[in-house]
């Protein structure tokens, strides 16, 4: 069970704080279920979850495991995923982003950045799908390595940049958008 205070991953919102743990009665058969009081740190509202639903949580990353993943960029080959089926395609990337695993997505995002670039060289346009998905994948990795580095999020592509020596900051999706 997660404490107050916490930061965790609730599904696909991405990073929540656990301002409260209540039983409460949704249903209204006057059975109390524990319910978790979740603050979405980059969305508005609140969420309340069941301590035994089925969305998918987990305790955010630490910051020394965000430096090793960012430690490990160089070695992360980047795969390009070439698919005519829009509905195909988006369920791979929809794949990936439900292992919430920040490796697959720090790969998938690397992947779809190298996408980019090659629309680009070819002077070709960068797919919707693909648009979609690399902005998606940024918020949830990029908003956990930042709750885990306590730094805002627009400044993680530096973060990142800065230590792997890369010559200038990673541009994130909302970054190369005003390029």
């Amino acid at each position: 069970m997660f404490e107050i205070g916490e930061k965790i991953v609730y599904g696909s919102t991405g990073v929540c704080e656990v301002e409260n743990i209540a039983p409460m009665d949704f249903a209204g058969k006057g059975e109390k279920e524990l319910y978790y009081v979740l603050h979405p740190l980059y969305q508005d509202g609140v969420i309340y979850a069941p301590v035994q639903g089925t969305v998918y949580m987990r305790p955010i990353l630490s910051a020394q495991e965000v430096d090793r993943l960012i430690d490990g960029i160089p070695q992360i080959e980047a795969s390009v995923v070439e698919e005519r089926s829009l509905t195909t395609l988006a369920a791979h990337y929809e794949t990936i982003l439900s292992t919430h695993d920040c490796r697959e997505l720090l790969t998938l995002s690397m992947s779809l950045y190298e996408k980019k670039q090659r629309a680009r060289q070819q002077k070709k346009k960068f797919g919707q799908i693909d648009t979609r998905f690399m902005k998606r994948t940024e918020e949830l990795l990029f908003g956990e390595m930042a709750a885990a580095l306590d730094i805002p999020v627009e400044k993680v592509p530096d973060y990142i940049a800065k230590r792997v020596g890369f010559p200038h900051p990673v541009p994130s999706e909302r970054q190369q958008e005003s390029l």
